[in-house]
Formats: structure tokens, C-alpha cells, sequence
């Protein structure tokens, strides 16, 4: 069972905000109802700031499977995690600070950094025990390009994105992992209706004296938002999910 709770924190002044792809995570997660605001003036930048948190518990046997918390719709963080008994439970919060610069109308650049604070239960028939860690978790660095804006025919955006750094539970690694995906969108004043699809591949990495490669991702989100003022968009959604098994 996984629980996630998301706080965004926008630094920025917009009519609306929908957020199927969330910025403050990653630049290309924010869509806002007003056109014009989806990518960074040019030659301007733009700070984001969000919180993830995530509680996870785990009953039965188990082989100390990584945890995946989800800290925007198309970015993830994996919390390696050494819990192998009976029972765990683990509390995880992720902050996460991006910045974003406009290098064209239609092109920015991003890259975003993420700490990790964690605390984790794990019992059996001997005893109890728990143990917690702070530590940086990993830095992403990518471009968002505007290929068409919406008029006749849905607006299409691309992202991509790499890993500048991923720390794992005994080392670290760097370049080992990217992100590419598309988002599509038609606004029908005031509903707009979008379907971002994103897919992750990663390389083998070491941890300590072990190889290891995460599973790779594809995702589908489709969303609607509707204007409900110039303050307040409601939005609703479905997200599926394809993740390889590790390796």
C-alpha cells in the first residue's frame, strides 16, 4: 500500500494552473489554461518548489524491493530500502527545487534538485527496529520545446530529460538514467482536455560492490481541467503505469 501526498508551490503569476505535468518537479509538469505561459520568456527564469510525501507499508516476505515515490506525473524517485522482514512501514518527504530559463518563445531549459528525509519501521518475531536518514537524493537537468500551440488542432509539447546524479544506498551514479515524453493538448475555454505520455530507460549502475538496473517506465495520463474563476481550476484524471521489473 502507497500513499502519496503532493504540496506544489508555484513561484510564479498565471491566470490558471493545471497541473498534469507538475514544473515544480520537472519544467515540462506544469500546463497552465493560459497558452502563453507555458514556456519561460525568453531570456526570464522561473523557481519552483515542491513537497512529496509517501508512506509505505509492506506485510509478509519480501526481498528489500526499491520504493518509487511518485513527486510529479512524470517524475520519480526511487528510495532503495533495506527492509526485509515481516512488517515495515517507512515515512518518506521529498523537497524538490527547480529552476527554469527561457531560451526562445519556444524552448526552455530546467534542472531541479531533490533532497530526501526518510524514517523506517521494520519488526519481526525478535524485536522491533527503526532507523531514518537525510541525504541528498538526485538532480535531473532537461529542455521543454513547444512544437505547435493550440489552435485549429491540439498543441503538442516535448521534454526530455537526463540524470545529472542519482544517489543510491551505498554510491552514487550519473548520466544513467533519462526521460522523453510528449504532452497534447486542446483548450475548449473553459475545459481543457490533455494526454501526456513519457517513457524512462535506465542504464546499469553500481551499488557498492553490486550491479543493479532499475526497470524502465512508460506512462499514460490523460486529464481534464475546468476554469472554475481566474483564481481556481478544478482538474481530474486517470494515470497507468507500465514499470519493468528491476534487475
Amino acid at each position: 500500500m502507497l500513499f502519496i501526498c503532493k504540496f506544489i508551490i508555484i513561484c510564479r503569476r498565471t491566470l490558471l494552473a493545471l497541473s498534469i505535468l507538475s514544473t515544480a518537479i520537472s519544467a515540462h509538469a506544469d500546463l497552465p489554461l493560459t497558452v502563453e505561459d507555458l514556456i519561460t520568456d525568453k531570456g526570464k527564469f522561473k523557481l519552483d518548489l515542491s513537497l512529496a510525501y509517501a508512506n509505505s507499508d509492506r506485510q509478509g516476505i519480501f526481498t528489500g524491493e526499491p520504493i518509487t515515490v511518485q513527486t510529479g506525473p512524470t517524475s520519480f524517485v526511487n528510495l532503495p530500502t533495506l527492509i526485509g522482514q515481516s512488517l515495515g512501514n517507512s515515512d518518506s518527504l521529498v523537497g524538490t527545487l527547480g529552476l527554469r530559463y527561457g531560451l526562445t518563445g519556444k524552448a526552455e531549459i530546467f534542472a531541479r534538485a531533490s533532497y530526501l528525509t526518510s524514517n523506517n519501521r521494520s519488526g519481526n518475531i525478535t524485536g522491533t527496529s527503526e532507523s531514518s536518514e537525510d541525504r541528498f537524493a538526485d538532480a535531473w537537468a532537461g529542455i521543454n520545446y513547444q512544437f505547435k500551440k493550440d489552435d485549429d488542432t491540439p498543441a503538442v509539447m516535448g521534454f526530455a530529460e537526463f540524470a545529472l546524479h542519482e544517489q543510491h544506498e551505498r554510491s552514487s551514479s550519473s548520466f544513467k538514467s533519462a526521460l522523453v515524453g510528449l504532452t497534447t493538448y486542446k483548450a475548449i475555454d473553459p475545459v481543457v482536455f490533455s494526454l501526456t505520455t513519457a517513457y524512462r530507460f535506465n542504464q546499469s549502475r553500481q551499488d557498492g560492490d553490486k550491479d543493479f538496473k532499475p526497470g524502465n517506465l512508460f506512462l499514460l495520463t490523460p486529464s481534464i481541467a475546468i476554469a472554475v474563476n481566474d483564481r481556481v481550476t478544478l482538474t481530474t484524471g486517470m494515470q497507468w503505469t507500465n514499470r519493468q521489473a528491476d534487475q
